[in-house]
Formats: C-alpha cells, sequence, structure tokens
C-alpha cells in the first residue's frame, strides 16, 4: 500500500486528493489569521476628521488610517504644509498619533499626541525643530 497517495479514514481505504487537503488547510489558516488579527487590530476609526489646534489656525486632516497605523494625513497652516510621516499606536492603552512635517520652515518638526477619547480631543506636544522647543497643543475635532 502506498501510504503517500492513500489514507485509512474509518477503516476504508480512500485516494487522498492533496491539493483540497491542502487548500482547506490553507483556508482554515486564513480564516483564523483575519479572525485574530482583527481581534487584535487597534480601532483608529476615531481618529478620522479634521482637527484643529486651540491656540491658532492649524489644522491636522487624518483622512485614514490603515490597521497597521499608518496614516493618510495633511497638515494645513492655513496653506498646507507637506507631511513626512503620520502613524498611529497603541500607548499605554491611548491611541498615539505621531506627524512629522518636512517642508519651508518645518524642517523635521513633530506632533506627538494621545486621543482623549472622553473630550475626543488629541492632547500632547509640538517639537517646533527650528526654536528646537516643545511646545503643549490640543486639537479638537472640527464639526
Amino acid at each position: 500500500m502506498d501510504y503517500k497517495y492513500k489514507i485509512i479514514e474509518n477503516g476504508n481505504v480512500m485516494k487522498k486528493d492533496w491539493g483540497k487537503w491542502l487548500a482547506r488547510i490553507a483556508m482554515a489558516t486564513l480564516m483564523l489569521m483575519s479572525t485574530i488579527g482583527a481581534a487584535w487590530a487597534a480601532d483608529y476609526r476615531p481618529l478620522v476628521g479634521r482637527w484643529q489646534r486651540t491656540d491658532g489656525g492649524y489644522v491636522i486632516e487624518i483622512r485614514q488610517v490603515a490597521t497597521d497605523g499608518a496614516m493618510e494625513a495633511g497638515y494645513f497652516n492655513p496653506r498646507p504644509i507637506n507631511v513626512s510621516r503620520a502613524n498611529a499606536s497603541i500607548f499605554k492603552e491611548h491611541i498615539k498619533v505621531d506627524v512629522e512635517l518636512r517642508d519651508a520652515g518645518y524642517p523635521g518638526s513633530t506632533y506627538t499626541l494621545l486621543y482623549d477619547p472622553d473630550k475626543d480631543a488629541l492632547l500632547g506636544f509640538y517639537y517646533q525643530a527650528v526654536q528646537k522647543q516643545n511646545f503643549d497643543v490640543v486639537f479638537v475635532r472640527m464639526k
């Protein structure tokens, strides 16, 4: 008997269809990974929207956040400023937002913000790269 191509199931010898068997295992594995990934993925949906800094007309627009935290974002003062990097992550059970600006007058200035769901606000600091100073900042959702 060639066990490479046949299996015994309920006392019967059956020809094994390896292609279907492997496909079923692959599908079950993908379904399990998808379920686990969805359960572990952070919910970044509250970040999507336009956020205005309380001390001026500065606006962060978060258009989309992927499950890995990669953000599609814009920054306006009031004209558009290039966002070189934007991402979300989880920090001590809070959603954290990091935005880096690289443009004229913004040589690597950064925002490091935490989302406060009770206030629906982004709180944190702004590192002004030209002055090499940090400033406390608050962004509120624009209605």
